[in-house]
């Protein structure tokens, strides 16, 4: 089995485990990994998922050896977009490398060992947050054959890292380690090597003990404003407000009543 999803408590962790290919996706792995989130998402008992590789590596890419045989124009089809696409997940669209094109309601945090490069890259940049290990990079090697990146790296890179710093790594495909990555914003946590995992799910845990509602609520709008001008921005934000009912009047109690003083998140 290359991809495995186990349960541990409300987070969901889905490992790629292909080792001996780096843990590059073929198309069945690209399907088990978009069925895999799916139903992370529409699981009401889990909070957060992680996404890992096994063996010491993040993911290598697309499986190059595979697309070397050519792929087929059924392949193409299937991936096509249609004019009815926009980003929402009551039709799921499958990207080639699974998930990309899934707009999740829950966060997602990459645990990055090894190379995270070409359409790897391309799945971290998909999650939320990534957390890198000291002796991990990233990279858009799919440059130097002709592999255009068609998983939403030309989309999310420039708003994670600007355009610039964006350009730079795409047009040269070079290597980015782990202590660049943290510098330009591609990394939000660094750790030691084989930590991985295991800070992941620490930083997921910590998401999890949130009240959801409001944290899932501030995420859909932080992603939702990148297609908005200010106004209609701020008046997307607005909806936000019906959580407060939910979960923001019981929170203000818990203040009121002594808890988190001082910046406190031990007890909330």
């Amino acid at each position: 089995m290359t991809i495995r999803t186990e349960r541990n408590g409300a987070i969901t962790v889905v490992t790629i485990d292909r080792p001996e290919a780096r843990n590059a996706v073929n198309p069945a792995m690209a399907e088990a990994l978009f069925t895999a989130f799916i139903a992370f998402d529409r699981d009401e008992s889990q909070k957060v998922a992680v996404l890992a590789g096994a063996g010491g590596s993040f993911c290598a890419g697309f499986d190059l050896k595979q697309a070397a045989g050519g792929m087929d124009e059924e392949w193409f089809a299937a991936h096509d977009l249609d004019p009815s696409f926009d980003g929402h997940d009551d039709q799921p669209r499958k990207g080639p490398m699974g998930p990309t094109r899934l707009s999740l309601s829950k966060p997602v945090i990459a645990a990055i060992s090894g190379p995270a490069v070409a359409g790897g890259m391309e799945l971290a940049l998909w999650c939320d947050l990534r957390v890198m290990e000291d002796t991990a990079y990233m990279g858009v090697y799919c440059r130097r054959w002709g592999v255009p990146l068609i998983d939403g790296g030309t989309v999310r890179l420039p708003r994670i890292v600007g355009h610039g710093r964006a350009m730079d790594l795409i047009l040269t495909g070079r290597k980015v380690d782990a202590g660049e990555c943290a510098a330009i914003g591609l990394a939000n946590r660094l750790c030691k090597q084989g930590e991985a995992l295991t800070t992941a799910l620490e930083l997921a845990a910590e998401i999890a003990r949130f009240p959801q509602a409001c944290m899932r609520a501030d995420r859909k709008s932080a992603h939702e404003q990148w297609s908005l001008d200010q106004a209609p921005a701020l008046a997307n934000e607005w909806k936000s407000a019906a959580t407060f009912r939910s979960e923001g009047a019981d929170g203000a109690a818990r203040f009121s009543a002594g808890k988190g003083r001082s910046g406190d998140f031990n007890e909330i």
